[in-house]
């Protein structure tokens, strides 16, 4: 079933190809409107002048043969020599006293094909002037059309049955009969058709020539601004979105010229380029001083928390027992400090892997890493069943091995805090191409398709299948992706209702027997 707009039957039908002509526009470059608006306006041009010019070579050409048929004079009171030949005793043709009218016959110097018709004492009698000289029949319908003529003396175009278009033009003799002479139109009309043709060759060939010319005219032309597109192409390449980024692209002096349009298009562009790059100037000052915040601060808050830890324990195990409402109070006041502890930790981590400090790097067994996270997530969470799949050969990578080991820690740990008891939790090792492969897989509820690209920002929540009742701090997954990326790896997540996988790659990966 076509699924196109029906035609409105009052469309006028010229507008259709100019509707079509737009659809064909639609989605091309600008060089290429630009040359076909010159070519068509040159063929409108050349198609006008051309008419004009056949018209009046038209015009011409009748002329002169109305000319040829009234010697030059067309007043009604002139009278061409062989009419009045016609009528005089002296003229070829002429009746003697008493005598039978010859046949009429056309003027010797009038082309083949020309016809003369009498008219006398109503009987018609027709000749015409053959290719050798001589003169041949007139159909009896062609002559009773020259017949009719009005003999006002005026030219006439007349359309006969078997000798195509005649100028013809009528006259009645002194004597009463009626002669009409025509000359056929068909010199006319070939010369008229030669010059038609002559002029759709030239056209055609002045098109083709122009196109080409006209689309290195316009090509040259639209240079500096495929130069300022090539400028913003390559801004539009940078990473914007994060770190120091240092916006130096500009377009070219000789292509911000403001007497011209694609001047005053760079000119601006390279303003708008200003303001960006102090923008994201202004951000990145900004940005670095809130990690030197939270750097700072989160180095300052580990020494009380540790003390609060320190003197809470030793106040619930000192040597006088104390009151089961403080012990429970004391428990707690560790317990938060602990979850403090931990949350303080890992924003030092983001702000020192934000800052661009490096890594240690060593060759890290990776098969022996992930054998111990699930160890112990099998023991942090025994309600769970947690498979691992791993190949017969050591997998090693260069990297950080305790960052590693927080990122399996990390990924274990979300699919056991955020899916049901029961939940199957697949760890699986690999090689792929250069990159090893980690992939954590699970059957639980899944993520909403709309969460799952914040699903790697700080502090990212879910819905309530992914809360913080157990005292999640929504930074797990973010340390994945910096400590990933910090390795120089991606991390991406796919996630239906019933299958969750976490995929890691690392680069650089060897395996040993």
């Amino acid at each position: 079933m076509s699924s196109s707009r029906p035609s409105d039957p009052g469309e006028r039908p010229h507008r259709r190809p100019v509707r079509a002509a737009r659809r064909w526009l639609a989605g091309r470059p600008l060089r290429t409107r630009l040359v076909f608006a010159l070519v068509a306006l040159l063929a409108l041009v050349s198609v006008a002048i051309g008419g004009l010019t056949t018209v009046a070579l038209r015009h011409f050409l009748i002329s002169q043969v109305d000319n040829q048929l009234t010697m030059g004079d067309r007043r009604p009171t002139e009278v061409p020599p062989w009419f009045r030949q016609g009528g005089d005793p002296g003229w070829p043709g002429a009746r003697p006293s008493g005598a039978e009218r010859p046949a009429p016959e056309p003027p010797r110097g009038f082309p083949p094909g020309s016809v003369a018709v009498r008219v006398a004492d109503g009987v018609t009698t027709a000749k015409s002037r053959t290719e050798s000289g001589g003169l041949g029949d007139v159909a009896t319908a062609d002559a009773a059309r020259l017949a009719a003529l009005p003999t006002d003396g005026r030219p006439r175009t007349v359309d006969l049955a078997e000798g195509g278009d005649v100028r013809a033009v009528a006259r009645r003799l002194t004597n009463g009969d009626v002669l009409a002479v025509g000359i056929p139109l068909s010199g006319v009309r070939e010369t008229v058709w030669w010059m038609i043709a002559a002029q759709a060759g030239v056209a055609a060939v002045g098109l083709v020539l122009a196109g080409g010319a006209g689309a290195l005219i316009v090509r040259a032309t639209l240079r500096p601004l495929n130069r300022v597109a090539a400028t913003a192409t390559r801004v539009t390449e940078l990473p914007l979105d994060r770190g120091e980024v240092a916006l130096a692209v500009r377009v070219p002096a000789a292509d911000t010229d403001p007497r011209t349009e694609v001047g005053q298009v760079g000119a601006a562009l390279n303003r708008m380029l200003g303001h960006v790059a102090d923008a994201l100037a202004a951000r990145q000052a900004s940005e670095t001083r809130v990690r030197q915040f939270v750097a700072d601060a989160s180095h300052e808050l580990r020494t009380p928390l540790a003390a609060i830890r320190g003197y809470a324990e030793v106040a619930r195990r000192g040597r006088d027992e104390v009151p089961a409402d403080v012990a429970h109070a004391l428990r707690r006041v560790e317990s938060e400090s602990t979850r403090m502890t931990r949350l303080v930790d890992d924003l030092l981590l983001l702000a020192r892997l934000d800052t661009g400090r490096p890594l240690a790097v060593d060759q890290v067994d990776l098969s022996a890493l992930v054998v111990d996270a699930v160890s112990d997530a099998h023991v942090a969470g025994p309600e769970h069943r947690w498979q691992l799949d791993l190949p017969e050969v050591v997998i090693r990578v260069p990297g950080d091995a305790a960052r590693l080991h927080q990122v399996v820690a990390n990924l274990l740990a979300n699919a056991r805090v955020h899916t049901p008891p029961g939940t199957v939790v697949t760890t699986t090792l690999t090689v792929q191409g250069d990159a090893a492969v980690l992939t954590v897989a699970d059957d639980g509820p899944g993520v909403p398709a709309e969460l799952q690209p914040e699903m790697f920002e700080r502090f990212a929540r879910g819905d309530s299948s992914r809360s913080r009742a157990h005292g999640s701090t929504g930074l797990g997954l973010a340390i994945v992706a910096a400590v990933v990326e910090a390795h120089h790896g991606t991390v991406a997540v796919r996630s239906r209702p019933g299958r969750t996988v976490f995929t890691v790659r690392l680069p650089h990966p060897t395996a040993d027997a």
